[in-house]
């Protein structure tokens, strides 16, 4: 079980009630037991880990899952991203830094962009390597190092990215052009 997770907002509002003294709030809310928590209702033994990479942490999950699989770690595998938005705490200081667009869209590649909207979503896909195929081909993950900011990735560290992931599933570096 590979669960990218985000945000302490729960962990927050239980904390501000009477229920956030209990032994379940304790463990319940903690981003870094969730992938256990499956574990243990679905019954379920192996690679087990939470991820809380921000924005990648999804991505980071589910290229553990894939590595996971490939190195016979495991014959089938869960990945879960999970985030939420609780709490105008996290939304309000990134727009005071700047970093949210004021229309409230995401313009990737445009010159209106101005900034990310933050969104919330869950997701989960099952990986199996008992029929010998598997559904994703090729994955990689890395930090940008230097760029210009949090939020502005450093282009050729993409580029490397991308090159590592085509490799990796031995399809042509030709495809970024």
């Amino acid at each position: 079980v590979f669960v990218g997770i985000e945000n302490h907002d729960f962990d927050q509002i239980l904390g501000a009630t009477s229920l956030g003294q209990s032994v379940y709030a304790a463990t319940g809310s903690s981003l870094a037991i969730a992938s256990g928590r499956l574990s243990y209702v679905l019954g379920l033994e192996g690679p087990c880990m939470a991820y809380a990479t921000a924005c990648s942490a999804a991505l980071a999950a589910s290229h553990s899952a894939f590595r996971a699989l490939q190195r016979d770690e495991c014959a089938a595998a869960l990945s879960f991203g999970a985030s939420l938005i609780l709490t105008p705490v996290v939304s309000l200081g990134f727009a005071t830094a700047g970093m949210t667009s004021g229309l409230g869209r995401c313009h990737t590649f445009d010159r209106r962009a101005d900034g990310y909207a933050r969104g919330e979503g869950c997701s989960g896909v099952a990986l199996d390597s008992t029929k010998g195929k598997l559904l994703m081909v090729g994955s990689a993950v890395r930090q940008d190092g230097k760029s210009a900011s949090l939020t502005a990735p450093n282009g050729q560290a993409q580029r490397r990215l991308l090159t590592s992931a085509l490799a990796d599933a031995n399809a042509p570096a030709t495809l970024l052009s």
